[in-house]
């Protein structure tokens, strides 16, 4: 392990030396905007600002793009750690970002929020196969620029959905790889009519079993657009959606199991009346999610333009699971919870002359919900001053509620009855100005504000009754120094208030947070060699951290914490090595604290001191090495290394992951043909070539049911894939 951050450290070396060697050719003036940028004009940022950044084209996404989601994609990129509940990149997956989950990941599309409102989570699996509708995305790590949705608290990442194209094409689409991962996706666009419209479209269909036992996946996705533009306008209607079946895998197995039988999932678990052991076969996730996109953008003269958009996400499903009255509630079986019949409304019954009050069941627990409003910017930019005023106006409509489909003592119930049927609503408000401006040929001002307002309530037993209102103030400021066409330096501050999560609730009574953070960085940009580097200091208040525990849908338990910090150091570079090599190294190197933190542990409050925020790895490195022996074929092998990291905020040995590094392989190779058929690309991926046997999630608890006084911590993880691998075939007409 020594070698190998030894290995990713002298790249750096080697890359700074370089490019202080490097004659001086080019500058940072950024590529000219394509036309549908100006949708994420208002939300993206360029090396004119003060903010730390990464941007990712379709064309580096498309060699590893056969089927995995957009986290897994986005894995070398700084500071970026990925996971997936069924252990290879199918179906759930997430990221961290400097150590934030994907809660305090703001998300947009087109500039229009993704995040959910009320759990702040993002749900790739409801976007099968999205990374073949998009154009582009940037990460913003920190507090960002302001946009539209909840505060980032570690990371804003927006996304471009697909250009207009000028030219008619086809494109079919097959992938196929390890665990019966299949992929098909079919796109089309019939290039520009008339010179103003253009129609697109992607159908897209993923199924794979998963590397954990029955973690399957069965997922559809579609995506159409319709666009329109002239001298002054350009105007996009966009539907995309998707339906995902996923078997669960949130679940996690304890450390003897993962030693013992790593891919075992314990989802499902049952005994029959034969006392055998049995898997509930759809113990699944069915859940469906539209969006409908209404984006307009018109130049208004020379100096002002303006961007407005309507949306709306319609989503419902289920998740279905089989409640075992036998299972062993000590030992920790999330199956054995809720099995009464005070739970379901059931009246107690006789059975061969005893009183039952309990049964086996199954039950569904139901997501219903709408989302919708509108965004809007105005954009003037004359000579030294840069400035756009926007904002969002958001509102959020969610049921939720329980059925049980049948049950093996169903008392005096009848089917699909309700035993829980809750509502919740979220209004979301903002304004914001923002502006850049050049005060000397070196020298250049950044300001941005943002006032936004946020109205949550919500009825569930789990949340209890909330009716809150949160006011937040959220300024940035920062200076960006360009010391001559190569070199330039930034320095900013920025200020992030966020609400609670609906999660949050279960846990009592949540406060905002608040954090300070400070950037620090330096670019180096030139025709062979570009360096980014960057201190950051982000000063968290009552942050919402969590606690390692999940609830009773697999989802991250939080609380607030008083006092913490992140404090780290991230370089990346990207090298061009003569005509066929291309390095792209990065590092991050962090401190992430809780200060003063106490604990309630057995009735008795207990001080630990500063400990590490859980989840916050003190190390996070990737390397992309890429050799092009000729214009067709691209050989790429990208490496990630991911250091211990704590599942809890205890600091214990018991809740330590540890660290991690992996190798994967990437090959494509076109034919291009003089035919309706333009040109065949094969590719080919082969995961963890190295076959590691990594854990990169888990989760730890207070067992409740041990002895006071005497109470012990459970760990659960979850495996990853050891070597694995997608191939794949496009055919462009």
């Amino acid at each position: 392990m020594k070698l190998t951050i030894f290995t990713i450290l002298a790249f750096f070396a080697f890359s700074l030396g370089v490019s202080a060697q490097e004659q001086v050719t080019d500058s940072l003036e950024g590529q000219k905007v394509v036309l549908d940028e100006v949708f994420v004009s208002a939300v993206r940022v360029t090396k004119q600002s003060p903010v730390t950044f990464s941007n990712l084209t379709k064309e580096e996404i498309k060699p590893r793009n056969l089927g995995q989601d957009i986290p897994v994609l986005m894995n070398f990129l700084p500071s970026v750690v990925t996971t997936t509940d069924a252990g290879a990149g199918v179906g759930y997956t997430g990221l961290r970002v400097r150590g934030s989950d994907a809660t305090r990941v703001n998300v947009t599309i087109n500039g229009i929020p993704y995040n959910d409102a009320e759990s702040q989570g993002t749900f790739w699996v409801n976007m099968p196969d999205f990374a073949s509708s998009t154009e582009s995305l940037q990460l913003q790590r920190g507090v960002g620029t302001s946009t539209n949705g909840a505060g980032a608290f570690g990371a804003s990442l927006n996304l471009l959905t697909d250009g207009f194209s000028q030219d008619a094409y086809g494109q079919i689409s097959t992938s196929i790889g390890s665990y019966g991962t299949l992929r098909n996706n079919l796109k089309f666009s019939t290039g520009l009519l008339n010179d103003h419209v253009e129609i697109s479209g992607r159908l897209s269909k993923i199924k794979s079993d998963g590397y954990i036992d029955r973690a399957r996946s069965d997922l559809e996705s579609y995506f159409l657009q319709a666009a329109y533009k002239d001298d002054n306008t350009l105007i996009k209607a966009l539907m995309f959606g998707g339906h995902e079946i996923t078997y669960q895998a949130w679940y996690g197995i304890d450390g003897q199991t993962l030693r013992d039988n790593r891919t075992f999932n314990p989802s499902g678990i049952y005994t029959d009346l034969d006392g055998n052991t049995q898997f509930y076969e759809n113990e699944v996730d069915n859940y469906k999610q539209d969006h409908a996109q209404l984006l307009w953008n018109e130049q208004i003269s020379d100096f002002w333009s303006t961007n407005i958009a309507l949306h709306y996400t319609r989503g419902r499903g289920y998740f279905e699971q089989y409640i075992d009255e036998s299972a062993d509630v000590e030992g920790g079986d999330f199956n054995s919870v809720n099995d009464d019949f005070a739970t379901y409304g059931f009246e107690p019954l006789i059975v061969n002359g005893e009183e039952v009050n309990s049964t086996d069941l199954i039950r569904r627990r139901w997501l219903d919900n709408d989302f919708y409003g509108t965004v809007f910017s105005a954009n003037y930019k004359k000579e030294k001053l840069d400035l756009i005023i926007g904002g969002g106006l958001n509102k959020y409509e969610g049921g939720h509620f329980g059925e049980v489909i049948w049950a093996r003592y169903a008392s005096n119930s009848s089917y699909r009855d309700r035993y829980y049927d809750d509502s919740s609503s979220k209004t979301d408000f903002n304004l914001y100005t923002k502006a850049n401006y050049q005060l000397t040929d070196k020298w250049s001002l950044y300001g941005d504000v943002q006032y936004r307002t946020v109205g949550y309530k919500a009825n569930g037993e789990d949340t209890g009754l909330v009716d809150d209102t949160f006011n937040f103030f959220n300024p940035k400021a920062g200076v960006t120094f360009d010391l001559n066409a190569n070199n330039n330096f930034y320095l900013s501050y920025a200020v992030a208030n966020r609400e609670p999560n609906r999660n949050d609730y279960e846990n009592g009574n949540p406060k905002p947070e608040k954090l300070n953070d400070f950037e620090l960085g330096w670019r180096y940009v030139s025709p062979s060699v570009q360096v980014n580097t960057n201190v950051y200091y982000m000063n968290y208040k009552d942050q919402l951290v969590v606690t390692g525990e999940l609830n009773d849908v697999g989802a991250p338990l939080r609380e607030n914490i008083g006092d913490s910090y992140r404090l780290g150091l991230e370089v990346d570079a990207n090298i061009i090595l003569g005509e066929k090599f291309n390095l792209r190294p990065n590092i991050a190197i962090s401190q992430n604290k809780n200060k003063d933190f106490f604990i309630d542990r057995d009735g008795l409050l207990q001080g630990l001191g500063d400990t590490n925020i859980a989840y916050s790895p003190g190390l996070v490195a990737g390397n992309v090495l890429s050799y092009m022996p000729c214009d067709a074929m691209n050989i790429s092998l990208y490496s990630k290394f991911v250091g211990e990291q704590y599942l809890s905020n205890t600091d214990t040995d018991a809740s330590k992951l540890d660290s991690y590094f992996t190798t994967d392989f990437n090959i494509t190779y076109e034919i291009n043909m003089n035919s309706i058929v333009k040109s065949i690309v094969f590719s080919g991926l082969v995961n963890n070539i190295f076959n590691e046997k990594y854990v990169s999630n888990g989760y730890t608890y207070v067992d409740s049911w041990s002895t006071p006084g005497n109470s012990f911590e459970v760990q659960g993880y979850y495996p990853q894939a050891g070597t694995n691998f997608l191939l794949g075939a496009t055919v462009n007409f």
